[in-house]
């Protein structure tokens, strides 16, 4: 059964507008988005799918086909700052931050996988946020989209992120990553077109499910905000990295790791821009395993499973390979011949059984279209 066929069973009404908006996988640009760094991700073909009505309850009515139909209810009028089931809390984030106060009826139905590292809440809010942007005639652009649905996981969930999520969502384009400047969310659409070099990238999903509405994000944000306090600079753009290190005492050891993976972290992004354009996927590779070893050692935030992918992945071909997302769990990529995916999959495979870890989930993925209504 459709979405629209099922909303209406749902609701004894048709949905008057749908949209889609994808997950993501960020090739490069970790944790740094809430800095006013560099990121360079791509929208995955992968999209969650938001079908909405009003209604004349004065009530916010959602339900979910992965949730067995169950229908969450919320007076229009109580609707504030973490109500709601935790689920619930990223659409419901979406109208109060828009400051919609209409009753309303949502279907939701993602495709995107939860908790591995490929940004199912931002799809989530983005295609809420661009079925309203349309069911009112708001005329958002999708600069101002992505900061409202960012304020909506700011303060209505609670989760601390930047904005890269929410604007490679809404302004992804098939064929090209988004080299995304996360000051003024000006954009640059760089090609990363694999395929005819034979190449894959293979996304390894952990299956240890992440969750970040906890202290281990906003703790590692404190730390490079501290840092920025400390050199008196705007943000940690600012400074060259060999100005930072040359500045080393002045911070605590904790507080130096973290920001020197951000400060590092925004030179690789510029770093890998030359590449791929160059269609140097040798030094791309490199760059990206780079990423990987600067969020283990220096940000702290891999897991056994996430290293253990990484480490099989490199020594069985692969040009470079890393976590992506929040960390303490979800997926890595790896950047490898097609030659070698399936090699590199079967070892993976018996390494994770070998450890005694849940089996890891595979699929490759091109970079695929932003928002859009359906």
């Amino acid at each position: 059964m459709d979405i629209k066929t099922e909303f209406e069973k749902l609701f004894d009404q048709k949905p008057e507008v749908t949209a889609v908006a994808p997950g993501r996988v960020n090739l490069v640009g970790e944790h740094v988005d809430f800095l006013d760094g560099f990121v360079l991700p791509f929208a995955l073909k992968d999209v969650t799918t938001a079908a909405i009505a009003k209604n004349d309850l004065g009530v916010i009515r959602i339900s979910s086909t992965n949730r067995d139909e169950t229908i969450f209810e919320i007076p229009v009028a109580k609707i504030e700052p973490l109500t709601g089931e935790p689920w619930t809390r990223y659409p419901i984030g979406v109208i109060w931050s828009l400051g919609i106060k209409v009753g309303l009826d949502i279907l939701i139905d993602s495709k995107v996988p939860i908790g591995a590292g490929l940004s199912s809440s931002a799809a989530l809010e983005c295609a809420v946020g661009t079925a309203l942007n349309s069911l009112f005639n708001l005329e958002l652009s999708l600069p101002q989209l992505a900061l409202a649905t960012q304020k909506a996981e700011n303060v209505y969930v609670g989760m601390p992120c930047g904005i890269m999520d929410q604007s490679v969502s809404l302004m992804g384009v098939e064929g090209q990553a988004l080299l995304l400047d996360c000051r003024d969310l000006s954009t640059q659409h760089i090609p990363f077109d694999i395929e005819p070099h034979d190449l894959d990238l293979l996304v390894i999903d952990t299956q240890v499910h992440h969750a970040l509405v906890d202290g281990g994000y906003a703790e590692r944000r404190a730390s490079c905000e501290k840092a920025i306090e400390i050199l008196g600079i705007p943000s940690l753009r600012e400074i060259s990295v060999e100005d930072f290190v040359a500045q080393k005492s002045k911070m605590d050891e904790t507080t130096y790791i973290r920001a020197f993976h951000a400060v590092t972290e925004m030179r690789r992004v510029l770093d890998s821009v030359v590449a791929l354009r160059a269609e140097d996927f040798t030094t791309f590779g490199r760059i990206i395993t780079e990423c990987h070893q600067s969020l283990r050692d220096n940000y702290t935030i891999s897991c056994p499973e996430l290293d253990v992918a990484v480490e099989i992945a490199l020594a069985n071909g692969s040009l470079g390979s890393r976590l992506i997302g929040g960390g303490y769990g979800g997926s890595a990529i790896s950047l490898n011949k097609k030659s070698d995916t399936e090699k590199i999959k079967n070892e993976i495979s018996k390494a994770f059984a070998a450890h005694g870890f849940k089996a890891p989930r595979f699929f490759t993925s091109l970079p695929s279209s932003g928002a859009r209504l359906i």
